[in-house]
């Protein structure tokens, strides 16, 4: 999953670009930002460009984590602490929850989600474009 978030070009010289990148089954040493011994030049220069998140939480599975990463809180506080979110399923993150791009929205900031959402699909209010993404290109099926 990749968060990228951009702004009008009014804004370059005031706001940064910010971009998220979540990955799936990623090792502390599959990077070689970490020392690893993968060779990963592009990763390794926006780290060095950029701000490298090191201590935070992940869970052993993929809404839980995005639910965090998206809200802010706990997934034990949305809801989401156990399993994922499969397309069809009747529950997704709760609406009431302000997520990441609807705060970035209020910053002129252009929105962009590229990857896995599970965080709901059943209903129209729950998928990315309705909760603050203006383009989305999203593969549910990992």
């Amino acid at each position: 999953f990749v968060l990228s978030v951009v702004h009008s070009a009014k804004d370059q010289e005031k706001q940064p670009n910010i971009i998220y990148i979540l990955s799936d089954d990623l090792g502390h040493a599959d990077v070689g930002f970490t020392g690893g011994k993968i060779e990963t030049p592009n990763l390794d220069r926006l780290a060095k460009e950029g701000v490298v998140l090191k201590q935070h939480y992940a869970l052993p599975v993929c809404s839980p984590t995005r639910s965090a990463l998206m809200s802010g809180r706990y997934p034990i506080h949305t809801g989401l602490q156990h399993g994922i979110i499969h397309p069809g399923e009747p529950w997704g993150l709760p609406l009431d929850e302000t997520i990441i791009p609807q705060v970035l929205k209020e910053y002129n900031y252009s929105t962009h989600a590229v990857g896995k959402w599970h965080l709901g699909m059943y209903k129209w209010f729950y998928i990315p474009a309705q909760r603050g993404f203006e383009n989305n290109k999203e593969n549910n099926k990992g």
